[in-house]
């Protein structure tokens, strides 16, 4: 039998790494503008179409997370969008609070998106797939 609280951790994680992807999305597309963004990405010597890409991970990823879609692929896939974020602060120093921010953040953000692979769905997903030890909805 599966540990109840470990299921509600999980869904907490998930429901918290989900909700910061997407604000995160949010915030480069309504802050600071998706040409603002492009040109963030252009000024790291990064493609401007890599925004496009930056962006639509973390909105599509956010959003299959809060649902729990497939939540350790999606985990996992988002991993070196926050690889690239902790990149592109690593020059800043450690903590976030650097002028620019650090790499304290995004490095313990990946780290997250990897203890949720581990854990998994937890409760209240949704599960699509081939598996028949759950149903496509299960509450916990």
């Amino acid at each position: 039998m599966t540990d109840k609280r470990a299921d509600y951790a999980a869904l907490l994680l998930r429901l918290s790494l989900g909700t910061m992807f997407v604000a995160h999305a949010l915030l480069k597309v309504f802050v600071f503008t998706m040409p603002g963004t492009v040109q963030f990405f252009q000024s790291l010597g990064l493609p401007g179409v890599l925004a496009y890409v930056t962006v639509a991970a973390e909105l599509i990823g956010g959003a299959l997370l809060i649902l729990g879609v497939r939540t350790r692929w999606v985990a996992l896939a988002l991993v070196p969008v926050m690889l690239g974020a902790t990149w592109v602060h690593i020059g800043n120093g450690w903590l976030f609070s650097a002028p620019k921010g650090g790499w304290e953040y995004p490095a313990f953000w990946t780290i997250t998106l990897f203890v949720q692979a581990l854990l998994g769905d937890g409760a209240h997903a949704l599960r699509f797939g081939s598996s028949t030890r759950r149903p496509r909805l299960q509450a916990a």
